[in-house]
């Protein structure tokens, strides 16, 4: 290791770092991993740092004590990971690093009044992107903030809901160096996430979002429109209007979001996202009624006697399904814990990516739900129509 990347690593030690991200690999020495995120919590009041080690598929957990996080950082960076970005407080770094050990590393030092993200005892509070204190006047209007701004008792689930969504979608967009990104929310309701994901965009990213959100009501739409005007949100508007066959008004979609879209209407909405090419794909599905009413099996028939159980095993169906089928259709994806389930029983995130995947693990992904769909005599939403655009046999 050069001297050079030796100072570095002793530099991010001494900014005490909430947060270090190592991506984009390149070799076969990352140990299968595409991606590592090293974060700062707190066990039982004592700091900590929690490494997060990613393949295609799953996500490895250890956590190792601060004294060892030097010698964690050598040992990372000795695999070819070609960026690594550190966040702590008030200070930020990202360090690009060229095929020929030529690297480019950029600082900034954050100057603002707002609290630092202090460490906790749960990581997810820890990564909070909208806090409390934050100026974000639509949340009040909203009814998620006090005039105060300070989280309603009632809201705390939904504003970790909100979060928590939030979170994945700057994770997804690490990589995005685009001035502009195009996005659809469909389901969008109320629009708490959306309104959240246009101030993050626009305020916190520097990105030049435009934004439509979708919904059935009336009433919901023009509420939210008046909303978006009354803030100067020129990016974001609504439109009345149902899913299955929804025209997209850009030329490229960027990302599609899905924030319990009641059954059926997640599978048109991943559908719509598929035809339209979009980058990424971020849904959390929700009322997943098609599956259960179908669901029989002779050899399993402990998973269909028992009302909760043929519900829960139904919901997990269903969207391994429609994970089978974005892999299918190009999408490296994962299933992954939304919240936790005492917050919200909706508690499974489908994450895709516009990726290049193999004929073969498309196919095999495509006999995967073929598989699902013979043994419990299924017929699902987002399978047919797929299928029935490739004539797939």
């Amino acid at each position: 290791m050069n001297e050079e990347i030796s100072n570095i690593i002793e530099d991010i030690v001494l900014k005490d770092p909430e947060k270090i991200v190592f991506s984009n690999p390149s070799g076969s020495q990352s140990d299968g991993f595409i991606k590592i995120i090293i974060n700062k919590i707190v066990l039982k009041d004592i700091p900590t740092y929690q490494i997060e080690q990613y393949t295609e598929k799953q996500v490895f957990h250890r956590n190792i004590s601060c004294d060892l996080l030097k010698d964690a950082l050598i040992d990372l960076f000795e695999k070819p990971y070609r960026q690594v970005n550190v966040f702590a407080e008030r200070y930020q770094m990202e360090l690009r690093i060229g095929k020929k050990g030529n690297y480019h590393l950029t600082r900034k030092h954050i100057d603002t009044s707002e609290p630092r993200i202090r460490a906790t005892g749960n990581n997810r509070q820890k990564n909070h992107i909208i806090k409390e204190g934050m100026a974000v006047p639509a949340l009040i209007e909203l009814g998620v903030f006090t005039p105060e701004q300070k989280v309603k008792n009632s809201m705390q689930d939904k504003f970790r809901q909100i979060n928590r969504f939030t979170e994945f979608i700057d994770d997804c967009l690490r990589d995005f160096h685009k001035e502009k990104i195009n996005i659809i929310d469909f389901g969008c309701g109320k629009s708490y996430l959306t309104f959240i994901v246009y101030h993050y965009l626009k305020e916190i990213r520097g990105i030049e979002p435009d934004i439509v959100g979708l919904d059935l009501k009336s009433d919901v739409i023009k509420k939210c429109n008046d909303l978006a005007g009354k803030f100067g949100y020129n990016g974001l508007r609504f439109e009345k209007g149902d899913i299955n066959g929804f025209r997209a008004p850009f030329d490229k979609v960027d990302m599609v979001l899905t924030l319990h879209a009641c059954d059926t209407a997640t599978d048109y909405a991943l559908y719509n996202a598929i035809n339209w090419g979009a980058d990424k794909i971020l849904s959390v599905p929700c009322c997943q009624h098609e599956i259960n009413g179908q669901i029989r099996s002779e050899r399993f028939t402990a998973l269909t006697k028992y009302g909760l159980i043929k519900e829960r095993f139904s919901s997990l169906v269903t969207d391994a399904i429609r994970g089978c089928m974005l892999e299918y259709s190009g999408y490296r994806t994962d299933l992954m814990e939304f919240v936790d389930i005492e917050h919200s029983p909706k508690n499974v995130l489908i994450r895709a990516q516009k990726h290049n995947i193999s004929m073969e693990k498309r196919k095999k992904a495509l006999s995967e739900a073929r598989n699902l769909c013979e043994e419990f005599g299924l017929d699902q939403t987002l399978m047919r129509l797929i299928l029935k655009d490739t004539q797939e046999k």
